[in-house]
């Protein structure tokens, strides 16, 4: 197979603002993205991560890079926007990836995110 440009979209929570926290929920959900997708650091040529108001004492990027992700690749966070309604205590991330496609992408949302994307989640626990 050729090689193919492509985007992995993935989303998790905190039950509260807290360092440990956030390095617990980004590691899991890095280590299904990078595991249900068959990746690697190499394959990655970009990982954006965007984190709601309420989540301030750590940074999602830095999360991964301690989990072990992203040691090979630019990473960087925003805040992500303020919609009313919006889920609290919410990490999302969007990772592009340069490597042979071999399947469907498979997207990850875990923990109460798995709301946001129930079609990613027929037949898994949440």
């Amino acid at each position: 197979m050729e090689e193919s440009v492509y985007a992995l979209r993935g989303a998790t929570t905190v039950s509260h603002d807290s360092p440990a926290e956030v390095d617990e929920a980004v590691g899991e959900l890095m280590r299904k993205l990078y595991s249900e997708n068959g990746i690697t650091d190499s394959d990655v040529a970009f990982i954006l991560f965007s984190q709601t108001r309420d989540i301030r004492t750590r940074n999602a990027a830095a999360a991964c890079r301690s989990s072990g992700f992203g040691t090979l690749t630019p990473l960087f966070c925003v805040q992500e926007a303020e919609i009313a309604g919006g889920l609290p205590f919410a990490i999302r991330t969007l990772v592009l990836v340069n490597h042979k496609k071999e399947r469907e992408a498979r997207m990850v949302y875990l923990r109460g995110a798995a709301s946001l994307r129930p079609e990613y989640n027929k037949g898994e626990e949440k």
